[in-house]
């Protein structure tokens, strides 16, 4: 049961920590932020990924709980050149077949899910985002054993609250 009550604890905090994700990017500004005004907002990124010309990009994973995942890009004088929320249906169409996996996973963050079919000798991976931003949809990369993209495609996320039913 405590081990339980932890969970629950540890993902409500997850939630409200993404629910004060547009008053901290509103907070940082382009060309004056600096690496410790976007730790001071978001704490330790997820993955840190170098940059040609010595730009750094930091990871904010929202996965598995939220719909979006933030690269934040530090430039090479540590200033904040831009912000971008990489869950969106333009990145995903330029997801293809024989690409990578560790191109995806460099494209659009840690995934909320990964399921191994051994049979079938496949594995998918999901990210959760929003289409507009009510409606929870689930993007999926399939990929063989080589670890390169077989295909996607696009599911409503029957996970999400509001896909759940029941009663009031």
């Amino acid at each position: 049961m405590h081990r339980a009550a932890a969970t629950v604890l540890a993902a409500l905090a997850l939630l409200a920590a993404a629910g004060c994700d547009p008053q901290r990017l509103s907070e940082l500004q382009p060309g004056v932020s600096t690496e410790a005004d976007v730790r001071d907002r978001f704490g330790a990124p997820e993955m840190i990924w170098e940059e040609p010309g010595g730009a750094r990009t930091f990871e904010y994973n929202r996965q598995p709980a939220g719909q979006v995942n933030y690269m934040i890009t530090l430039g090479p004088d540590g200033k904040l050149a831009g912000v971008r929320q990489v869950l969106t249906p333009e990145n995903f169409a330029r997801i293809q077949p024989g690409m990578p996996m560790s191109e995806v996973r460099r494209m659009l963050g840690k995934p909320a899910k990964t399921m191994h079919f051994a049979l079938k000798g496949e594995t998918e991976v999901d990210w959760r985002f929003a289409l507009p931003a009510t409606s929870p949809k689930l993007f999926t990369v399939v990929h063989g054993p080589d670890q390169r993209v077989l295909r996607t495609y696009t599911g409503d996320d029957m996970d999400a609250h509001e896909n759940k039913g029941g009663g009031r």
